[in-house]
């Protein structure tokens, strides 16, 4: 596998094993230190390195009145100290331009929501920080034509990008999981399962998004059977009350028996 880069002490590529969690958005500075210490306990007693995701913001829910989160100002602020307290690289969205060369002051990874995935501005506002950069494949895009969106990060002279594969839109409310795509973009670089969203139902309940968590374990197993280089979840303690995307998240308590299967297929896959 080429294009293998590190981001803090998280090696990405070339056939290691890392994970992307935490809540959807950031709730509270407390219930944000709370999940990234919570999920850190459980990666570190299995060695697997951790990246933590929380957004400042959620430009993109489906209702005006939903929860977006505590803004650029404060959710990068909370974001900074959070990763020099625990010492875990950090992941956020970022969806204008203007926001990259801000967040990139407080976290490790950049990372270009599905949606913006061919907005040619932010993809290149995100690279010339130097930062890492996840670019989520659009669920309208195939997975071949990602490789434009790789060569927009690469042309500021940021090799440091990956892709995340979260499901194709199949109809109306519903997302479907082409496995031959991490394949196809595995050659493109790095790739990444995101099996939190690839459940989802966008839109289906009532001005916000349904989802079928039951279906993760078994998205992931097939996802990291195939050859991945990393899985991205979603994790709440208390899904039914999370603010943002809680119908699809995974929950807390069944995170270390799924990455403990995970890490038997990914064993016997490297053998």
């Amino acid at each position: 596998m080429s294009h293998s880069f590190e981001i803090g002490p998280v090696h990405v590529g070339a056939g290691h094993f890392f994970l992307v969690a935490g809540p959807c958005v950031i709730e509270s500075e407390t219930h944000a230190r709370t999940m990234a210490e919570a999920i850190q306990r459980i990666a570190a007693d299995l060695h697997i390195p951790f990246i933590f995701k929380a957004s400042y913001d959620k430009a993109n829910r489906t209702s005006v009145k939903s929860f977006r989160g505590p803004g650029l100002v404060e959710g990068t602020r909370i974001l900074s100290r959070l990763a020099k307290d625990t010492g875990l690289p950090v992941l956020t969205d970022v969806h204008e331009p203007g926001h990259c060369e801000i967040a990139a002051e407080a976290v490790d990874v950049l990372q270009i929501p599905a949606f913006l995935c061919r907005q040619t501005d932010l993809l290149v506002a995100a690279g010339k920080t130097g930062r890492a950069v996840n670019i989520k494949k659009g669920q309208f895009v195939a997975p071949g034509d990602m490789s434009h969106g790789v060569e927009k990060v690469r042309s500021t002279g940021n090799e440091r990008v990956f892709l995340t594969e979260r499901g194709s839109t199949f109809g109306y409310n519903n997302l479907v999981v082409d496995f031959r795509s991490l394949a196809i973009m595995r050659k493109l670089a790095p790739v990444v399962f995101d099996a939190t969203h690839s459940v989802q139902q966008p839109s289906a309940a009532d001005g916000v998004s349904g989802g079928q968590p039951e279906f993760i374990p078994l998205l992931s197993r097939a996802a990291v059977a195939a050859g991945i280089d990393g899985l991205f979840l979603e994790v709440h303690d208390d899904p039914p009350n999370a603010k943002s995307d809680g119908a699809n998240a995974l929950d807390l308590k069944l995170l270390k028996p799924l990455l403990e299967t995970l890490l038997a297929i990914h064993s016997a896959e490297s053998d």
